[in-house]
């Protein structure tokens, strides 16, 4: 299934293909102030609708992780890193997909406030 989704603006479009089996709530410094509950894809399910340079990116702690956000209305609809075994992977807020109805994806979560 293919899925729409965007920053609060629009200024950041994408699509991205899959099907939802669970999110992740984490609680670390980042994720706990975004409130992103993040769905992991490959890198490779994820396509931009706009211009890769109308993300920002903020990175921190180890710099594995590329927080995308948007500078102009701050959202953060993805980031980018690599899975355990190397792989590119795309970690999707779903809050920022369209029509999805949250109380329907089980969450597992993750204590990354002690990694």
């Amino acid at each position: 299934m293919t899925h729409q989704g965007s920053c609060h603006c629009g200024r950041i479009r994408f699509e991205v293909d899959g099907e939802f089996t669970s999110a992740m709530s984490c609680n670390c410094s980042i994720c706990q102030r975004k409130g992103a509950l993040m769905w992991f894809v490959p890198r490779a399910a994820l396509r931009l609708q706009t211009p890769d340079e109308n993300a920002s990116t903020y990175t921190f702690n180890h710099h594995v992780i590329r927080h995308r956000f948007c500078p102009s209305c701050g959202m953060h609809p993805y980031g980018e890193g690599q899975g355990p075994t190397g792989e590119a992977m795309a970690a999707i807020n779903i809050r920022c997909l369209e029509g999805i109805d949250l109380a329907t994806i089980p969450l597992t979560h993750f204590d990354g406030r002690s990694k």
